[in-house]
């Protein structure tokens, strides 16, 4: 007779164990086949030490680092061409482009859901990065050709607004249906940190080779980059299929993953009968929303500090470079042990309170010091602890909810926050005539309200974790 796979579980030593859908670590192979573990030794031990990954975690979490480094390095490439035709158009313009993004996500979600109710996952995640890097191709030849009308300018301001949202919803989807809820809340932060080395490098890139290429040709260099991405994703596939086959998973071994099924609306109705779903919405839109002022109150305040178009694309710029080194120093030694040393509810609760705080000071000083500190501290208190925490809020979810209810929130929940928060400043400002300093303190309490719900919901998840890993322990010893 066959002998039963055993089902693992995390022990005290903090051992993965695979839950809901997510994949267990362990090495492909039998444990007959694997050979004893030795004590860590060697600079490359001490170095994962200090990182968090186990060495049965290395591969899938070099995989991964390099999938969304590729990933973010090609979106950062094109978006000075993106934040040029926006802001070109005017600060008092920018909501109907909010609004134009918002509408072709409504668009973009349902072929989203179709495609995943038709293919598997291993060929549509695949499919979705061929999309965009076929739309890099179409605007590489529109802006090589003659066709200079300004509505391509904005349709690529559009596009490069929804390409980023759907780039990265599927990569932390794909992520939280890797790796486990234990091992999401100690490499999340290390993950997330390969994008942000993407993320510096993608600009880096554009300036050294803008003059020698000129622009339109980094379009070929960013679809290059997210060529690589498409392979990470194959090679990530190809290792979950190897682990579930040795038996590392706790599931019958199969050699293709189903489609995850559904109708192309499904995550709107996932979310609908889900109140912790319905949280998650109420969060972003709060994170929306307070990101939409504060970015308003930036371009205002730039612009009025500055005459020159030069000067103020050097203050933007400046602003992302010290974004992104304060982001990748804190994702790769502090997130993991912030997020162990809070627990999961107060490290979401800890931007937006910072973020109280920042808008209380723009209300005393809404000058341009106050402003880029705040800028500052919340967007790399966003990119290194609220979104890798923020992402783990989705590792207890079923497979379907991963994949469809988390874009639809990622893109429509997102997108519509973008445009609705933004006719709202439109009307504080010029309806009601509201200064900057008057719209910091309508802020401070929905980032107080963000907070509360954002420490709420991660001590949700905390529980519904606990109750997994409990199911599971009562069914080994059942």
């Amino acid at each position: 007779a066959r002998s039963r796979k055993p089902i693992h579980r995390h022990n005290v030593s903090g051992d993965p164990i695979g839950d809901n859908g997510s994949r267990d670590m362990h090495t492909p192979g039998s444990s007959s086949e694997r050979p004893a573990a030795h004590p860590s030794t060697g600079t490359g031990s001490r170095w994962a030490a200090l990182l968090g990954v186990e060495p049965r975690e290395s591969v899938p979490v070099a995989w991964a680092l390099l999938y969304f480094f590729t990933l973010l390095c090609g979106y950062y490439i094109v978006r000075p061409m993106r934040d040029e035709m926006g802001i070109a158009g005017g600060v008092e313009n920018l909501q109907w482009l909010f609004t134009g993004t918002f509408v072709t996500m409504l668009a973009a979600v349902p072929l989203f859901g179709w495609v995943t109710s038709r293919y598997p996952r291993e060929r549509f995640l695949p499919l979705v990065y061929y999309f965009f890097i076929a739309n890099l191709l179409i605007f590489f030849a529109l802006f090589s050709s003659s066709i200079t009308h300004a509505y391509i300018a904005r349709a690529f301001f559009i596009w490069a607004s929804v390409y980023n949202l759907f780039i990265v919803s599927v990569f932390w989807s794909f992520m939280v249906d890797t790796f486990t809820p234990h091992q999401a809340k100690r490499l999340f932060g290390l993950i997330a940190a390969g994008g942000t080395a993407g993320a510096i490098t993608g600009p880096v890139l554009t300036s050294t080779l803008a003059v020698s290429l000129g622009p339109t040709n980094l379009l070929l260099v960013s679809a290059f980059f997210l060529c690589v991405s498409v392979v990470c994703v194959h090679r990530l596939i190809a290792w979950q299929g190897r682990a579930r086959e040795a038996g590392s998973v706790p599931e019958t071994p199969r050699p293709r993953d189903p489609p995850i099924g559904g109708s192309v609306l499904a995550g709107f109705r996932l979310v609908a009968r889900s109140p912790y779903l319905i949280g998650i919405c109420v969060l972003m839109l709060l994170l929306t929303t307070l990101a939409t002022f504060l970015y308003f109150q930036q371009a205002e305040i730039i612009r009025d500090s500055f005459s020159d178009s030069a000067e103020r694309t050097a203050v933007f710029g400046a602003i992302d470079l010290a974004v992104n080194l304060l982001t990748l120093t804190l994702q790769i030694f502090l997130t993991s042990r912030i997020i162990a040393k809070l627990g999961l509810g107060w490290t979401l609760a800890a931007i937006p309170i910072l973020l109280a705080a920042g808008f209380l000071a723009l209300a005393i000083a809404p000058v341009l010091g106050v402003l880029l500190v705040v800028q500052v501290v919340r967007r790399a208190g966003n990119y290194a602890i609220m979104r890798p925490a923020r992402e783990t809020l989705y590792s207890v979810l079923s497979q379907e909810e991963k994949y469809k209810a988390k874009n639809f929130i990622d893109t429509v929940v997102y997108r519509g926050g973008d445009a609705v928060s933004a006719w709202v400043y439109a009307g504080l400002a010029s309806g009601l005539g509201l200064g900057l300093a008057a719209i910091a303190l309508v802020a401070a309490p929905l980032a107080v309200l963000w907070a509360g719900l954002a420490h709420r919901l991660g001590r949700e998840r905390e529980a519904k974790a606990r109750w997994t890993d409990d199911e599971l322990t009562s069914e080994v010893t059942r």
